[in-house]
């Protein structure tokens, strides 16, 4: 049996929704401009040391050993298995920086066992940081051009803010909070690019379709039918996304926590982007159903006698 469509006032509450993006869009902007992003060792360089123990060991008691031997700004963190431990150094350590730390630790009476030892310098971060923020801004290059070919320019630029609105708000809690933007994180956020176009694409093909079938010229009434004719497949597919990124958050461990952390938080926002930030910017730009409508080819008359 299908399920009847519902009819939410979706539009009511925009001027309430776009308060609330434009805050926090805005604070995002500001923290990445006070706070910046942490990056982490794939952006700055340094040594990461991945080591395994025989016990599980005191995460305390391996940074005291590591302060003790000449590595104040040591991260150490567990991953994976209880006897599995990662240490992260800064650039300014030596390239054979993880086989001292694990001689140091060795010497301290750990059992203990090197994995592995990655150094990356500062010119390679350095790189890999640019070229990360060019794949952003081609990303949305991309969706732009992509969007206005498939749709109409005033689509285009509906979803390319709603993109923008997205990454600045996944951005700005990791600078609120101080977490780590490695390159995990960053195939986080153009993954929340590509899901949040998914959704919004979506939403604009069904308001499209609806300028063009029904036969009024009232926007808002377009853009309520149109959100709550796709708000099931919306629903459904964004919880079962979420269900997945959460385990992914608690059980998946601590080398991907923060790429599921970004993955959780630009799923949820794009969510609602894609009902209010797309469909605002619509109305902001006087989307109308002449927009919509495909000309007309004029007729040839035959003026012959």
């Amino acid at each position: 049996m299908r399920m009847a469509t519902p009819s939410l006032d979706f539009m009511a509450g925009r001027q309430i929704a776009g308060i609330l993006s434009i805050v926090a869009v805005i604070a995002s902007i500001a923290l990445l401009a006070m706070n910046g992003l942490s990056f982490g060792l794939d952006f700055t360089g340094g040594s990461l040391v991945e080591l395994e123990f025989a016990e599980a060991p005191a995460l305390e008691s391996v940074r005291e050993t590591l302060v003790n031997s000449g590595f104040p700004d040591a991260v150490v963190q567990a991953f994976g298995a209880p006897t599995d431990v990662v240490i992260r150094l800064a650039q300014d350590n030596a390239p054979k920086a993880g086989d001292d730390v694990f001689s140091a630790l060795q010497a301290a009476g750990f059992q203990v066992e090197l994995l592995r030892s990655e150094f990356v310098g500062s010119a390679v971060g350095e790189e890999l940081r640019e070229q990360g923020g060019l794949g952003l801004l081609l990303a949305l290059g991309i969706v732009m051009l992509y969007v206005a070919f498939r749709f109409q320019f005033k689509f285009s630029v509906g979803a390319v803010v709603a993109l923008v609105h997205d990454v600045l708000i996944v951005l700005g809690i990791f600078a609120l909070f101080g977490l780590d933007f490695d390159l995990t994180v960053l195939a986080a956020v153009l993954a929340v690019i590509g899901y949040s176009l998914n959704d919004s694409i979506v939403v604009s093909d069904r308001i499209r379709e609806n300028f063009r079938i029904m036969r009024t010229n009232d926007s808002l009434k377009v853009m309520n039918d149109s959100i709550n004719q796709t708000l099931s497949r919306t629903i459904a597919t964004s919880m079962t996304t979420l269900l997945v990124l959460l385990a992914l958050l608690f059980l998946g461990g601590e080398l991907i926590h923060h790429f599921a952390l970004a993955l959780t938080i630009g799923v949820a926002v794009g969510t609602y982007s894609s009902i209010y930030v797309v469909t605002a910017t619509l109305l902001l730009m006087n989307i109308s159903r002449d927009d919509l409508l495909v000309p007309e080819k004029e007729q040839e008359i035959d003026d012959r006698p």
